[in-house]
């Protein structure tokens, strides 16, 4: 398979055990002028895992010559129930002490993943509501879609954070309790984000274009890839030249080229939820299921993203220039 690689791991609960026993490796160099985000996804399990999680991203972050500009949240924010108001604890445990604003200085940017809809009713209320407190917070979620261009002076990224919550893929997901509760975006939502999100691929954008959205588009993961998606929006990824879709919903890392797209798909959802098996749906550049996280570091006239583990372990990298040639580094 040449620089290709398809690395299989089969979830294993001992695999927690593992985390944070190794010290971190050294955090990469930061090209001067650049953004730096970091994502993760599917991390809202208040189980000790997603704290190991947050624990390897301190140290890694601690050690970058700068911090970074900011979090993307990929969904799934919160497991288990008891997030119906802005007032649950869980805000401060799950998400201010875990990811702590000392370390952590930038907006944290959030979309909804299903869980977000389905485990209390009215938790995606709660998390758009949290984002417009008084006091303010890192937590940034202005609608259930928005556009960021970073930075605001000479941005080198426009991000399309969208909502996947789409009727037919969380009833498929959510059958038993779809049948007492709506748990998706309505049609009306829908249609107006689609028409939002192809407004925006037509507008004037920065050099690198990226869709964050919490469903895969193209997985090797145990939900496969997702048929509403790859019918709908990979169209317009590819039409209007985007350079990666960033999505978590399997409790993976990932990264995968499909022949003919433009498109790099990316999956990081290993953030804290127990982890989920690897299947052999596509040729994979890196598919492993293991805890950890994404650094995306971006300029003019280059996209560097990374795959790190809750050790710190730098997993797999690849680069993608705005002509959208890309390698592995």
């Amino acid at each position: 398979m040449n620089r290709r690689r398809l690395l299989k791991t089969a979830f294993c609960s001992s695999l927690a055990l593992g985390l944070n026993l190794r010290r971190s490796e050294a955090a990469p160099d930061t090209p001067a002028g650049s953004l730096e985000l970091l994502a993760i996804g599917d991390f809202g399990s208040a189980e000790e895992s997603q704290w190991a999680v947050a624990r390897g991203m301190t140290r890694y972050t601690q050690a970058l010559p700068k911090p970074p500009h900011g979090m993307l949240m990929l969904g799934d924010n919160f497991y288990g129930g008891g997030m119906g108001s802005v007032d649950s604890p869980r805000w401060k445990k799950g998400f201010e002490d875990c990811y702590p604003k000392e370390v952590f200085p930038g907006p944290c940017w959030a979309i909804l993943g299903n869980h977000d809809y389905a485990e209390t009713a009215g938790q995606e209320k709660a998390e758009l509501d949290y984002a417009k407190r008084p006091e303010g917070t890192r937590w940034t979620m202005p609608a259930k879609y928005y556009r960021l261009d970073l930075p605001k002076e000479n941005p080198v990224i426009t991000l399309l954070m969208i909502d996947t919550d789409w009727e037919p893929i969380n009833r498929a997901i959510h059958a038993k309790l779809a049948e007492q509760r709506p748990i998706w975006m309505t049609d009306e939502e829908k249609k107006a984000q689609m028409a939002w999100l192809e407004k925006e691929l037509q507008s004037k954008r920065a050099p690198f274009t990226a869709v964050v959205g919490h469903h895969p588009v193209y997985s090797n993961g145990p939900h496969n890839d997702t048929k509403e998606l790859v019918d709908e929006l990979a169209p317009l990824l590819e039409t209007h030249g985007v350079h990666v879709y960033l999505g978590g919903h399997d409790h993976d890392l990932q990264h995968l080229e499909i022949q003919g797209k433009k498109t790099s798909f990316v999956i990081s959802g290993g953030g804290g939820r127990r982890l989920t098996d690897i299947h052999e749906n596509h040729s994979a550049e890196f598919a492993q299921a293991v805890f950890g996280f994404s650094h995306l570091s971006i300029t003019t006239d280059k996209l560097v993203l990374r795959h790190i583990d809750a050790n710190g372990k730098l997993l797999h990298a690849f680069e993608k220039t705005p002509d959208f040639k890309w390698k592995t580094v």
